[in-house]
């Protein structure tokens, strides 16, 4: 009987260890499912919770397709394909007609969207992230460098923005649709730097400011973990806001032709459209210049309602409520599966 003692004990300890290596595992698996549901489902759940984003998600996902998938599968229209000024919905071959050299309308929709999706990325992600680093460095540091950056915020806010940009294009005609973006965003970025100064002067004086420097925690993650995610709402929509108007100034920058057709895209159809008589003629070739307005106003709907919805993802309050919830139902599995029970 006394040998058998120690074989007891072994088992006990193997039992113990395997309980809490198991137990363990569980632990890890509830923090993988919590951080996913923080960073993946819970915005998924709210984003579509909003009207407004059931209205845009669709939309913005037809331009996306139409701007990869159907540049691959649509062939690029050529000249004298079909008989000019075909009105819209009048063949299935062309439903929203052809222009004045037998293009159908529709393939040059399509071929044209790469060159505005471009323009519209390079535009306001280059405006967001200029005003983003003057805003914050500016209303975080003060003193000095507050005065300098504003300085400078405010001189290329006085800035014409039209006259500005033809001289940059005389000087340096944009070939690179990225190029025409970024061109075009000059003169967006000020105005939400100075937005964005104005809200961290208020957050900066927050308790939990205070205690990250009491801390000794460096300015840079203050910024990024602290400042910056409090700001993303009023970010997002003025992103999507200078986005639309990028793209709006550049359609009517080449409608006019002060841009130089380098580039296939909205504003280029509109301007061959004028030329060809679609503003003295409405219904012979109307229709070729209207398609590209919709299509323009369309995209522009899309994003605006995008943004909006966006800022209920980054409501913290509606975050912090699908996270009870969810650390609350994860409670009660927990207690069902206590050795205790």
């Amino acid at each position: 009987m006394a040998q058998e003692k120690p074989n007891v004990d072994n088992e006990s300890e193997q039992g113990l260890f395997s309980a809490a290596q198991t137990e363990n595992e569980l632990t890890n698996a509830d923090q993988i499912g919590r951080i996913l549901d923080r960073s993946v489902y819970a915005p998924m759940q709210i984003l579509w919770a909003d009207w407004r984003a059931k209205v845009s998600i669709p939309i913005l996902l037809f331009y996306l397709l139409m701007g990869t998938v159907g540049v691959a599968i649509i062939p690029q229209p050529e000249s004298h394909m079909f008989d000019t000024f075909i009105g819209p919905f009048q063949s299935l071959q062309h439903p929203l007609g052809t222009d004045g050299f037998g293009q159908p309308i529709f393939p040059q929709l399509v071929h044209a969207t790469p060159a505005m999706f471009k323009m519209l990325l390079a535009g306001a992600i280059f405006a967001s992230a200029v005003a983003v680093l003057i805003g914050l460095v500016s209303g975080f540091k003060g003193g000095s460098i507050d005065t300098l950056l504003m300085t400078f915020t405010d001189i290329v806010l006085t800035m014409p923005g039209l006259p500005l940009i033809i001289f940059l294009t005389a000087i340096y005609p944009p070939r690179d649709p990225f190029l025409v973006g970024i061109l075009l965003a000059i003169d967006n970025w000020p105005g939400l730097a100075r937005s964005i100064r104005s809200q961290v002067l208020s957050i900066r004086e927050s308790e939990f400011i205070e205690a990250a420097r009491t801390m000794d925690i460096s300015t840079s993650r203050i910024l990024t973990h602290d400042v910056l995610p409090q700001m993303m709402p009023y970010i997002m929509i003025n992103s999507a806001g200078t986005a639309r108007s990028v793209i709006t100034e550049s359609v009517a920058l080449y409608f006019l032709g002060i841009l130089p057709f380098t580039t296939f895209n909205w504003g280029v159809m509109m301007n061959m459209a004028n030329e060809m008589g679609a503003v003295a003629d409405p219904g012979r070739a109307g229709h070729w210049l209207l398609w590209p307005a919709l299509a323009l106003s369309l995209l522009g709907f899309a994003l605006t309602l995008f943004s909006q919805s966006m800022d209920r993802v980054w409501n913290p309050r509606l975050r912090a409520r699908h996270s009870e919830t969810v650390s609350s139902d994860d409670d009660d599995n927990a207690q069902t599966l206590s050795p205790m029970d």
